[in-house]
């Protein structure tokens, strides 16, 4: 079938009707937004304000500026706002350029739909609703969504294809033919529950678990030293003695922040602060995802730009926080002063202010700051052992702030849930998973909601969380053309190096393991959950003539290439091969043409069966969880 090419004014034609049935609310989050953002925001946002005008919420935009209101709900052309991005106005805005005439159209579709938003209600918010677990409160909540937004949800996928995706989630690789085959023969009711919890408590979630977090709290290194320092000194370790142990997230994260190991087990927890060399703004940087759910670089110099409730003041009380610490050398402990550490930051009109230890919801670290000009000193009756390598002060500001951090604070577990859901559903409620402020609403504030508060009465507890969002309705959708944040459908996901190595293996008929192997694909494929994925010609260059690849898919290597020249005629080579990689049968057409691939080759059937394997074992279907 030939596309049929539109022409460009039907493709504009048919986004503004598309647009006209948008509500105020959509069309402000998804396009009028983002144009500000780029136009406007500079002059009239949080800093700027020229006009006393601001354009970076709905409600500073109705408020207006010194000059009064600019928009008229309803009616642009009685708005300022929009009269003054015509051609020829005078203001003209913004100066010295013009907007698009679809990027007007968008101002004034906006305008238009302010007249049907409803007044605010003062009534009190709706309590909390129960609901009997996690994967009931999923199913509801995101259906409840799919029915505000008019959205028709995917059917499930097959048993096999869920089988392979929950393996891939829970297990960092694609089943073997025999696992597959196992789970099906289980009764049809159970069989999704009774996996679940058989790779919840199998020896390889933990280390997929950890994969995932080490790359969340530390950066994805593709160097091996640094990785082999991370292994050594116990962080890889501790992560996966976390995860295993079902430790709950709170204790995890005040070990983490704290790192004082009282422990054996726990002796890596100190490497998430001292891998960052007492750089004390890169640790506030690293810290503030992991306790608040967003990050904080942009408040560095001033108050964040776009996201009004980050401060600067709240990026250097982070760093404040910690720039007490120091590493100690020969090992991985970090030391912390029982005094100094007292900083002001500059803002913007070059006023000094002091740094305060305070947290986003307004709690603060109490201490008594010197007064100006006076000398602090340090004495050993200050620490806990004065004679100790990595000295611990009696009062620590760097445990206080991690006490404040893990307990009380609801933005801890939000964080987690927001970015666990983002692992095992593709797209954290709030995307980035990283970006979780005033700025970026959650696509389903109720479950959000909901999955935070439930995940902290329940102690944290991670394995909990896990197992009720994989065994959701949403989980196990098939593919969707709906918008990404309704979740009406499964949303594609490039597979991790690691998840690729190991999968690599199964398919070729090994055992999984191999950390060359993983290493290798690690150098060429870093990435993990990139907010946009996008592949290199470097990354095409190792899908094609990868030697680590080729070193699996030899016939001397003993497995599937090997077990393929053995079979008798090409219709079996093909079928076992398919089976082997996709966990699934070849369909017609990819019969015909996999045989006809063959069977050009028969004078050499292990290059043909090599080839074909190396195919399908790069192929996007195979790189993608399903």
């Amino acid at each position: 079938m030939h596309r049929l090419a539109i022409p460009t004014v039907l493709v504009a034609l048919l986004a503004g009707l598309a647009a006209r049935g948008a509500d105020a609310g959509t069309l402000w989050a998804t396009r009028v937004r983002p144009l500000f953002d780029v136009q406007c925001l500079k002059c009239h946002g949080p800093i700027e304000r020229k006009g006393g005008l601001e354009l970076d919420t709905p409600e500073a935009v109705m408020k207006g500026g010194d000059d009064g209101p600019v928009v008229v709900p309803g009616k642009p052309a009685e708005s300022r706002l929009f009269g003054n991005l015509a051609p020829g106005a005078d203001p003209h805005m913004p100066p010295k350029k013009q907007l698009a005439d679809s990027e007007r159209e968008t101002i004034r579709q906006w305008i238009e739909a302010l007249a049907t938003v409803p007044a605010r209600s003062a009534a009190k918010p709706r309590p909390a609703r129960r609901f009997e677990s996690v994967t009931r409160a999923v199913d509801v909540l995101v259906a409840e969504g799919w029915k505000q937004r008019g959205v028709k949800p995917a059917p499930a996928v097959d048993d096999r294809t869920w089988c392979r995706r929950v393996h891939l989630d829970l297990a960092g690789r694609i089943p073997t033919a025999a696992e597959t085959d196992g789970f099906l023969r289980l009764p049809a009711k159970t069989r999704h529950a009774v996996l679940v919890d058989r790779l919840l408590a199998s020896t390889e979630y933990p280390v997929r678990m950890r994969e995932l977090w080490d790359v969340f709290l530390m950066g994805r290194t593709k160097r091996e030293v640094h990785e082999n320092r991370r292994r050594q000194n116990g962080w890889w370790d501790f992560l996966e003695t976390s995860f295993r142990s079902n430790r709950p997230w709170d204790e995890t994260v005040r070990g983490m922040l704290v790192a004082r190991p009282a422990r054996p087990e726990d002796r890596g927890a100190s490497w998430f602060l001292y891998e960052r060399r007492n750089e004390h703004q890169a640790i506030a940087e690293a810290v503030a995802p992991v306790v608040y759910g967003t990050r904080i670089d942009c408040a560095q110099c001033h108050d964040h730009p776009l996201a009004r409730d980050i401060k600067q003041a709240h990026y250097w009380a982070l760093v404040a926080a910690f720039n007490r610490g120091k590493n100690v050398e020969g090992g991985s402990a970090v030391g912390e002063s029982a005094s100094g550490g007292f900083i002001n930051f500059t803002n913007l009109k070059k006023e000094s202010q002091p740094a305060v230890v305070t947290l986003l919801d307004g709690r603060t670290v109490a201490e008594a700051r010197p007064e100006a000009g006076a000398k602090e000193t340090d004495a050993d009756d200050l620490y806990v052992d004065p004679a100790a390598k990595a000295r611990v002060p009696k009062i620590s500001r760097r445990a206080a702030f991690a006490e404040l951090a893990t307990r009380g604070n609801p933005l801890l577990a939000r964080a987690f849930a927001n970015r666990a859901w983002a692992v095992f559903v593709g797209r954290g409620l709030v995307h980035p998973a990283d970006e979780m402020n005033a700025r970026k609403a959650p696509s389903h504030p109720e479950l959000l909601d909901w999955l935070a508060a439930d995940f902290a009465g329940h102690g944290h507890d991670v394995r909990r969380l896990v197992r009720g969002i994989v065994l959701s309705r949403v989980y196990a959708s098939g593919r969707s053309v709906a918008a990404p944040e309704a979740f009406a459908g499964a949303v594609e996901r490039p597979m991790t190096a690691e998840q690729i190595a190991r999968s690599w293996r199964i398919a070729a008929g090994l055992a999984p393991d191999d950390d060359g192997l993983r290493r290798a694909v690690v150098g060429a494929l870093p990435e993990v959950m990139a907010a946009e994925y996008n592949a290199t010609f470097q990354q095409a260059q190792f899908l094609c003539n990868s030697p680590a690849l080729a070193g699996l898919l030899g016939a001397d290597a003993g497995g599937t290439v090997a077990r393929l020249v053995a079979l008798p005629d090409t219709a079996s080579r093909v079928d076992r091969a398919f089976l082997a990689v996709y966990g699934r049968p070849p369909d017609a057409g990819e019969a015909r043409q996999a045989r006809a691939f063959l069977e050009a080759r028969h004078d050499r059937v292990a290059e043909g069966a090599r080839d074909l394997m190396w195919a399908l074992m790069t192929s996007a279907e195979f790189l993608t969880t399903p």
